[in-house]
């Protein structure tokens, strides 16, 4: 195929253009794009399967230097600090179709994890579940709140909200035990009742985890017309 030269006007206005902006293009490209690659970034959170720690609408912070640094737009790894921790909200690829979600850690490598009768067990104990204080759950929406059934996770030391749904047809609610692999981790939404996480699609690989989430930037409840919910603006994730 032969490509014919460009108008000299389509030309001039191109150049226009590129004159105008080409600052604002290279910050861009040099700058943001490898800032939110390596550094830092946002992730909007469309779904509930982090509920009630994270709400659908929430415009999570994710720390992509808290484990290591990467080359930009890679897998490479340059330096490493530290593992993920069980506890841990982390942003990864997911295995199945390599999208970008989060959810927690609740196992990592030579850990046993079991589930029985949504009891979560780490190395043959079960985790001791208390009350949850209110304000950990508001904001949840109304009629899911009313169903829900949460309780406080005590997860190795690590205290969180987790929720199940009775009557929900959804994850399993229970699994034999799973020992994790050298490399690979456990993850889990505290959704547990509404969250497709390695019980579906197994574990995942420590090259997968690509940063760790422990604040609320903003948000706007996207099933009451993106209302912002001002008193989870800067909320701290625990």
């Amino acid at each position: 195929m032969k490509f014919l030269p460009l108008p000299p006007p389509v030309r001039s206005f191109l150049k226009r253009k590129w004159t105008e902006w080409r600052s604002t293009i290279l910050f861009a490209a040099f700058v943001l794009t490898p800032v939110k690659s390596s550094l830092a970034d946002m992730n909007w959170v469309p779904s509930g399967s982090m509920n009630p720690t994270i709400l659908e609408g929430d415009l999570v912070y994710v720390d992509k230097l808290a484990y290591d640094l990467r080359l930009p737009l890679t897998y490479q790894r340059i330096a490493k600090w530290q593992d993920p921790a069980k506890g841990d909200i982390v942003v990864f690829f997911s295995p199945k179709d390599d999208m970008r979600i989060v959810k927690r850690v609740v196992g990592t490598p030579g850990d046993v994890i079991e589930l029985r009768n949504r009891t979560l067990y780490l190395n043959g104990k079960p985790l001791d579940y208390a009350p949850l204080p209110a304000a950990e759950s508001a904001g949840l929406n109304p009629p899911l709140a009313a169903r829900a059934v949460m309780a406080e996770e005590d997860l190795a030391g690590r205290e969180h909200a987790v929720m199940a749904i009775p009557g929900f047809p959804g994850s399993p609610t229970s699994f034999p035990p799973i020992t994790v692999p050298p490399g690979q981790y456990f993850i889990m939404g505290d959704n547990r009742d509404n969250s497709l996480d390695s019980r579906d699609y197994g574990m995942v690989e420590r090259k997968r985890i690509i940063g760790k989430v422990s604040t609320v930037l903003a948000s706007f409840d996207i099933l009451d017309k993106y209302q912002p919910r001002t008193s989870r603006f800067m909320k701290s994730l625990r």
